[in-house]
């Protein structure tokens, strides 16, 4: 049995990485906090249509400045648990202590180091071809199939698996968490942006693809290209990684299990193989049933839920089959969902950001002002400006779907105003809403995946800024070509 006492957890926020990060948020909230001085207060009129709130254009109102003091500034972190729609945001803690918990519990019974022994044998030989597949899994379930959150735990293994292989957390990250925001990006025939956005604009649905499918192949190039150049520097200069002191303990920590696992194999093999098994079947039925329900965008809200019981189920159940006794599945449950406290602190502040502007009665006002720009401008700068637009929006708004039903509605009639096709205009949004969701910190689910690794924000994106520039330049010139050859059919 192993001795939970000693054994380090690889799931750990660490107290520079946090503060750093809480820094930042802390400043966009005061930031956010005085944009409701500034700006003046103003509302839409809003309609609901099947279920959904769509904003109308053309109704926008100044209205008197809501009483909100700047003491409630500071607040907002704990205010956003009893605020309307605060189910998800408890879902996701919810969550993250499970996963942090069950991993814990796995790294204790030795079933993670097991695991980790498992992928290496199986790939040490083809290290490059199985960063070009993983990032190709990961980009196509989440262009095609909308499937983001649900893949989000896979980091949990990626990262300590590149390790193993010779890498960094780094490249852990770069086959899991920037395929599949990139994926969501580059979206084909994505639910929860492709498909609401176009049916707001009454577009066939999934109409366009040809362009999107060559805009797909196009980053999953360059991301693959990025991620393995990356991965060959760290080989040849480890030392030179930004993520290489901080690595440092979980690469000792695979060292010295893999060690004792050479010494002792026989002993408890059997066990932590059961274990693994059934950990791998509860994962697995949780993929299932996030692929089943991903073309649902009201069942597809399951997905947190779903994997939070499953890895549960899974992370006690490996513990029990590999011989841990109950005090210290506890103890290891707890220390994991204490490891990752700190990242909860974090998504409470960046969701925040939100409640302050919508209490503030500004988040109408910061886009009837686009609106207004846009509608002024020239086919190729309006295109432009809406992309701007959506990428300010997806600051506050981390929801594609609910950033569709609040934009699309304005955009769509200014679309034709403006002489670009709406087709363009759902394109434009896309782009603005998904590959700023790996650079703001203000998306929770960026501050999840990088809670499960040793990356502090700031090192995520002085490890990404420049793969961010590139990307702003190729989606640029997608844009443009779609203005030019007046993207349709309409």
């Amino acid at each position: 049995m192993a001795d939970t006492n000693t054994k380090s957890s690889a799931v750990k926020i660490g107290l520079k990485a946090f503060l750093l990060s809480a820094f930042i948020i802390l400043l966009l909230m005061i930031f956010s906090g005085i944009l409701t001085m500034v700006l003046p207060s103003g509302e839409f009129q809003r309609i609901t249509d099947k279920g959904k709130t769509l904003v109308v254009p053309g109704t926008y109102q100044v209205i008197d400045k809501p009483e909100y003091p700047l003491w409630r500034w500071l607040t907002a972190p704990v205010e956003v648990l009893f605020a309307p729609g605060n189910l998800a945001l408890i879902t996701i803690i919810i969550f993250i202590i499970s996963v942090g918990g069950s991993i814990a519990i796995l790294e204790g019974a030795g079933v993670m180091e097991e695991l980790i022994q498992l992928l290496v044998r199986r790939f040490s030989r083809r290290k490059y071809l199985l960063i070009a597949l993983l990032i190709l899994f990961f980009m196509t379930v989440s262009s095609f199939i909308g499937v983001y959150e649900g893949l989000v735990p896979m980091i949990i293994f990626l990262v300590p698996l590149a390790i193993s292989l010779g890498w960094d957390s780094l490249t852990g990250l770069g086959i899991s968490l920037l395929p599949l925001a990139f994926g969501f990006a580059s979206a084909v025939t994505n639910p929860f942006t492709i498909a609401v956005a176009q049916r707001i604009a009454d577009l066939p649905l999934f109409s366009g693809s040809w362009l999107r499918i060559i805009f797909f192949f196009t980053v999953y190039a360059l991301v693959t290209a990025f991620v393995i150049y990356h991965a060959k520097k760290v080989e040849k200069h480890p030392e030179r990684s930004l993520s290489y002191k901080d690595d440092e303990m979980i690469r000792q920590r695979l060292t010295s299990q893999g060690l004792a696992g050479s010494e002792s194999e026989a002993a408890g093999s059997s066990a932590k193989q059961k274990a693994l098994a059934w950990f791998g079947l509860c994962v697995g039925i949780a993929m299932a049933i996030v692929f089943a329900t991903a073309r649902s965008p009201g069942l597809s809200d399951l997905a947190f839920p779903v994997m939070a019981l499953l890895f549960l189920i899974g992370g006690i159940g490996g513990g029990f089959i590999a011989k841990m006794i109950g005090k210290d599945i506890i103890r290891s449950f707890l220390q994991g969902a204490a490891n990752l406290a700190p990242g909860i602190l974090l998504i409470l502040m960046a969701y925040s950001v939100k409640h302050i502007i919508v209490s503030g009665k500004i988040m109408d006002t910061i886009l009837y002002g686009a609106a207004n720009l846009i509608q002024g401008s020239k086919p190729l700068a309006a295109a432009f400006l809406v992309y701007a637009t959506t990428l300010i929006m997806n600051f506050f708004i981390g929801s594609a779907s609910a950033k569709a039903f609040l934009m699309m509605p304005l955009l769509s009639p200014l679309a034709d105003l403006v002489g670009i096709t709406r087709q363009t205009a759902v394109l434009a949004f896309d782009f603005g809403d998904g590959f700023s969701n790996m650079l703001f910190p203000t998306n929770a689910l960026l501050l999840i995946a990088l809670s499960f690794t040793v990356v502090s924000y700031p090192k995520w994106i002085a490890w990404t800024w420049k793969l961010q520039l590139m990307i702003l330049a190729i989606t640029s010139a997608f844009l443009a070509l779609a203005v030019a050859i007046r993207f349709g059919p309409f």
